[in-house]
């Protein structure tokens, strides 16, 4: 396991290092780090679906108007994927330490204002700084883990845990609102996380090391890059999130998106004249760093639509209860941790290549299969199958895809690199949620347009066909996955580069 930093640091006024910490107490305060960023980043990414199957409770409590439930979703996903990159590089800025308390103190005070919110107004603004709350603390917990575990065999191990926890979040997210929906009430969505963040940041405190900032701190923060690159990802976010209302020919939809392209290229063209750059442009000619994020970006514009769409098919065709329905999502979880666990214990051998190219094309086998399903079908002989097929992929492929999209990164860019790889997660999240929903509700309105069919088949066939274009998205991704270098060209590489 790495060492601690804490563990070599001389005590003040002494100018002497002390001897190393025991291997026990190394090995607690590691594993420490470990489960607090890992319990962190589960409660982050649960609160991206948690509220979902919360919402009809939410707008028979509050009266909330349909423009208002859809904003209780979008104002979290805002706020998390416009600020994303901002927040990783605050870790690199002010140190992991101190963002991972700042974000999670603003994610638990938010999560505690929105149980009390008697309106829409109150919830959604909650929602939003939720939403910026995780947008600092989710690239701080992948930064704690690859500045603490720094030997490869520890970190791949860390990281592995890492990504199997942020998946079956994403997972679970429909099981535990259903849950406290159920037996405790649409409040409890929220409350939940205020316990589990005071213990977090008491935990924090205690075992996390201060580590160190970067010299200048805040002051050497670029304020024209960090302003245009928010707004332009916000801008796009919500370009794509306005889809699920308005064609994508509405200036709604394509207004965002063009401010969107012109705010990142003034962002680029900021980057290549500042002195202290938000993001050095040289890291985007990291081929193997580039190529994994967008091969993330294609498996979770796939893996999060896809969520969605099982969620609807199981209650609107199959009739399932907002508790059945988030049980039956339970096998994809156990998939999930067993995919990553197979990928952390191989990724020394392989290298993230094969099991990025395993996972995808497993993926993309199950979505084709799993499209198949039929309006009178089980969950048994339809869905389960498949389903295990697409979330045993997704959890072969993340864990790589996170070691590649980080690997060989200069410590003091971890932030930074952390921030990307969860930009581009994100991203494409929404962008799949986007394409895959129009989708559906276009093919489900042409089919009762064209008749001969009932409510129940036209969804089905919705549903289907937007499981198919998930598919193209996974065999774009596997596409993507066979450029990535072997890990003997990497080696080579490594090898032959300068000291």
């Amino acid at each position: 396991m790495g060492t601690s930093p804490s563990a070599v640091r001389p005590p003040a006024g002494t100018g002497r290092t002390p001897s190393p910490a025991p291997p026990a107490a190394r090995r607690l305060s590691t594993t420490a780090v470990l489960v607090i960023a890992c319990a962190a980043q589960f409660m982050v990414v649960l609160d991206v679906s948690i509220v979902n199957v919360a919402l009809p409770a939410m707008r028979a409590d509050l009266h909330l108007t349909p423009a208002g439930q859809q904003w209780i979703v979008n104002a979290y996903t805002l706020g998390f994927a416009g600020l994303l990159l901002l927040g990783g590089r605050l870790a690199d800025l002010i140190g992991p330490r101190r963002a991972f308390l700042t974000g999670l103190g603003v994610f638990t005070l938010a999560s505690l204002a929105g149980g009390l919110a008697d309106g829409a107004g109150p919830l959604i603004a909650a929602r939003a700084a939720q939403g910026i709350g995780g947008a600092v603390l989710a690239p701080a917990t992948l930064t704690l883990i690859m500045t603490t575990f720094t030997e490869p065999r520890a970190r791949t191990r860390a990281m592995g845990a890492w990504s199997a926890v942020m998946a079956a979040g994403g997972a679970a997210g429909a099981v535990v609102g259903g849950l406290l929906t159920e037996y405790a009430g649409w409040r409890w969505v929220l409350f939940v996380n205020v316990p589990v963040g005071v213990a977090l940041f008491l935990a924090a405190l205690a075992y996390v090391p201060a580590g160190a900032a970067r010299r200048g701190g805040l002051r050497r923060m670029d304020l024209p890059g960090a302003a245009t690159v928010t707004a332009g990802l916000t801008a796009l976010v919500y370009g794509i999130i306005s889809t699920e209302s308005h064609g994508w020919g509405s200036p709604v939809v394509w207004g965002p998106l063009a401010a969107a392209v012109l705010l990142l290229a003034a962002f680029t063209a900021i980057e290549s004249r500042v002195a202290h750059p938000l993001v050095p442009l040289g890291i985007l000619r990291r081929r193997t760093l580039v190529t994994a994020n967008l091969v993330t970006m294609l498996a979770g514009a796939a893996m999060f639509a896809m969520w969605f769409v099982l969620s609807l098919y199981f209650q609107q065709v199959l009739g399932y209860s907002a508790v059945r329905a988030g049980l039956a999502f339970v096998a994809g979880s156990a998939a999930i941790i067993a995919g990553s666990q197979i990928a952390t214990r191989t990724i020394t051998r392989t290298g993230p290549r094969p099991l990025l190219v395993a996972g995808t094309l497993t993926s993309t086998v199950g979505f084709v299969w799993l499209s198949r399903f039929t309006p009178d079908g089980g969950y048994l002989t339809d869905v389960l199958g498949p389903f295990v097929l697409c979330t045993l992929g997704m959890g072969l492929s993340m864990m790589p895809a996170t070691v590649a999209a980080t690997g060989g990164v200069p410590r003091e860019e971890a932030g930074l690199a952390s921030g990307l790889a969860n930009t581009f997660r994100q991203v494409g999240g929404a962008v799949g949620l986007a394409v895959l929903a129009t989708v559906a509700s276009h093919t489900t309105a042409t089919r009762l347009a064209e008749g001969g069919v009932d409510v129940p088949q036209a969804l089905t066939a919705g549903f289907g066909r937007a499981l198919l274009v998930g598919a193209l998205f996974t065999a774009c991704a596997l596409l993507g996955a066979l450029t990535l270098p072997t890990r003997r060209a990497a080696a080579a590489k490594a090898a032959d580069a300068p000291a």
